[in-house]
């Protein structure tokens, strides 16, 4: 559960997306709907159990949706709400930020 009040915007956010899946999870929707499987397969490393808690938790903050369809076999597809695209929109110079200077983030990682 969160601590509020929130001490900043920042605070707010990182609540929302904090740890190492939310962010990506979310990066992965921007495009549209994505299956389980899908996801699961263009999240290298994450656990299906580790997944399936993200998803819920992303859920229930609502920046996801999730969609059931009535057929057989179940078809289930996860969405980005209008709120989590907005979140999402926020990711966006990070992401470039963090593209601009990944082959230093590696070296300086890898030296260690």
């Amino acid at each position: 559960m969160a601590r509020l009040p929130y001490a900043c915007g920042l605070d707010a956010a990182v609540d929302l997306m904090g740890g190492k899946w939310k962010a990506r999870i979310l990066w992965q929707l921007h495009d549209g709907p994505h299956r389980f499987g899908e996801l699961r397969r263009s999240l290298t490393g994450i656990s299906e159990k580790m997944l399936i808690q993200q998803l819920r938790e992303l859920e229930a903050d609502e920046l996801v949706h999730r969609e059931v369809y009535r057929e057989v076999p179940p078809k289930v597809e996860y969405s980005l709400t209008g709120f989590g695209a907005t979140l999402n929109e926020a990711l966006v110079p990070l992401g470039d930020w963090g593209h601009e200077h990944m082959a230093r983030i590696e070296a300086r990682r890898a030296a260690g």
